[in-house]
């Protein structure tokens, strides 16, 4: 009996140390509450007037705004106790060509001449000093997509070397409402100018013109010409984008009208066809003319990198496996050709996300125990010029993709109030969306989808390259329903201005901004990576999403 005792004693004491050596010790409920409360709006308020202050120039990539912008972001994560990301450094190079079309360039067509910035705005990404369209013939392509999943090919028998194709905006699905076509209402990536671009290109296209109307669009022609005049960023490429068609971009609806009209077509009813079916047609004798004189200037920008360290404290998590919070820090610079106010601050599109990465990653700092799997966060540059901070990093990820458990991706927070529902950009594309759920319902609030699904809002922000690798991604934001009267008139005399102001020189930080649903949402995002982070779950795609394989 001693001995046994004995032996007893001696185990116990033995499984005592081994017990404390490796104690599990997790945060409390006080802890995570502590972490969840500590996110506030003064905070909020002050990383965005810095962020898009006149100082930081708009935040052009590749200019001293970016600077300035990067050394903001290593104070504040450096502040708080955050690792650089990639090895000893917080930034990941992204080497980007600036090419810049001049705007003296004229568009002929059947003998009269359209101007830059009024009827058309034109350019090249092939990294050239000067392309041109000479006497190209028209074609018009409909939607210009080739979708077998949806038996639709715009492009059927028809041959458009040497040609210049003229696109619609968006999917058939938009234009005619009907929700077997497509998706819908909803947009798809079909609809979107990146595609139709690539599309072109793909079918050896000589030229590529949109055809801009606003509300399929969901953009007015201010945006078009804001956003693809000035310099255009695209990836260092050593085929110097020579597969991409000579020149493309954009003219407006009565320009397109009055093409048609010279070739003895209806543009109404070109439109129908389009909608109906796969779809194409010459217009006759049309042909375009365009110089296309070029800048070319090559550059570094860079992508910011922060890490919170996780710990290994089961066998079933690990500290390498990373949480993906990102937001992008760039806008769209200064237009010194413009006079009076030239800057692009970009305070909501979106010094706001960039601001918010900041608070989110502070609350995850505050708690007192570390967490199983790493917090990540990652501030991208140039996604204003079509993602490419995001593309770049998904090609090249420093966290590899299979150790990325999610993407939360923050992009133009609410300014306008709280809402009583939480909009999901692409609601049903992942189990994400039931996280998110489970988090909105501890402040009382439901889920809601896309409230402006023609847009195709999932496939415009930095969530898409993630999404596009196949990292689970999620991207919300505070919806449609006010929380109260107050929040609804503020809205009522808010949203035009925001609306507004899109890509607009008066995108600047407004007293009359209300931040606590920005506040709510961010603290939705906090939870939604707490949960994670001490899981061994792997978020998976939903059966119908695209994204799956």
């Amino acid at each position: 009996m001693k001995k046994l005792i004995a032996l007893t004693l001696l185990a116990s004491t033995v499984l005592s140390g081994c017990g404390t050596k490796n104690v599990i010790q997790k945060n409390t409920a006080a802890d995570v509450s502590a972490s969840y409360n500590s996110i506030n709006k003064e905070q909020l308020i002050e990383h965005i007037k810095v962020l898009a202050s006149d100082e930081f120039g708009g935040r052009a990539p590749s200019s001293a705004g970016e600077k300035l912008t990067l050394d903001y972001l290593t104070e504040q994560f450096s502040a708080i106790g955050f690792k650089p990301g990639n090895g000893d450094s917080f930034l990941q190079a992204v080497p980007l060509i600036s090419i810049e079309a001049a705007s003296d360039m004229v568009l002929t067509i059947d003998g009269k001449d359209y101007q830059y910035g009024s009827d058309m705005v034109l350019g090249s990404s092939r990294i050239s000093e000067f392309e041109q369209l000479k006497d190209s013939e028209l074609v018009f392509v409909g939607y210009g997509v080739v979708a077998p999943e949806y038996k639709w090919n715009d492009y059927k028998d028809l041959d458009v070397k040497g040609k210049t194709v003229v696109i619609l905006v968006n999917d058939p699905g938009f234009a005619t409402q009907n929700p077997d076509l497509f998706t819908g209402n909803a947009m798809t990536y079909y609809g979107r100018w990146t595609y139709k671009f690539e599309e072109a290109s793909r079918q050896g296209a000589q030229g590529a013109i949109i055809i801009h109307e606003t509300a399929p669009a969901s953009y007015g022609w201010d945006v078009v010409k804001n956003s693809w005049s000035g310099p255009q960023f695209g990836f260092q490429r050593d085929d110097l984008n020579k597969n991409r068609v000579a020149v493309e971009g954009w003219i407006n609806s009565d320009v397109a009208t009055e093409l048609f009209s010279k070739a003895g077509l209806d543009f109404t009813d070109m439109k129908k066809q389009a909608a109906a079916g796969s779809f194409n047609l010459d217009m006759g004798k049309l042909t375009a003319s365009v110089t296309v004189k070029n800048t070319i200037k090559k550059s570094i920008s860079y992508n910011f990198i922060a890490t919170l360290p996780g710990k290994d404290l089961s066998s079933s998590t690990s500290a390498d496996e990373h949480i993906l919070y990102t937001a992008h820090w760039d806008h769209l610079g200064t237009d010194l050709t413009k006079e009076g106010d030239q800057i692009y601050n970009g305070a909501h599109d979106n010094a706001t996300g960039t601001a918010a990465l900041i608070e989110v990653a502070e609350a995850f700092a505050k708690l007192s125990q570390p967490l199983d799997r790493s917090i990540t966060f990652l501030a991208v540059t140039a996604e204003e010029q079509g993602l490419l901070g995001s593309k770049y990093y998904a090609a090249n990820p420093i966290v590899p993709t299979a150790k990325t458990v999610a993407n939360i991706n923050m992009d133009a927070l609410n300014v306008n109030g709280k809402s009583k529902d939480v909009a999901v950009y692409g609601l049903g594309q992942s189990e994400l969306d039931g996280y998110l759920t489970t988090a909105a319902l501890k402040q009382k609030r439901t889920i809601s989808g896309d409230p402006r699904p023609a847009a195709g809002i999932y496939y415009r922000s930095d969530h898409f390259a993630f999404a596009n690798v196949g990292i689970p991604a999620l991207y919300a934001k505070g919806g449609k329903i006010p929380a109260d009267e107050a929040t609804a008139a503020l809205r009522k005399k808010l949203d035009p201005i925001i609306g507004k102001c899109y890509h607009g020189l008066c995108d600047e930080y407004r007293d009359d901004w209300d931040l606590t649903g920005a506040v709510e949402d961010m603290q939705l995002f906090f939870e939604i990576g707490f949960e994670l982070s001490n899981e061994n779950v792997w978020p998976q795609w939903s059966k119908t999403s695209e994204f799956k394989r």
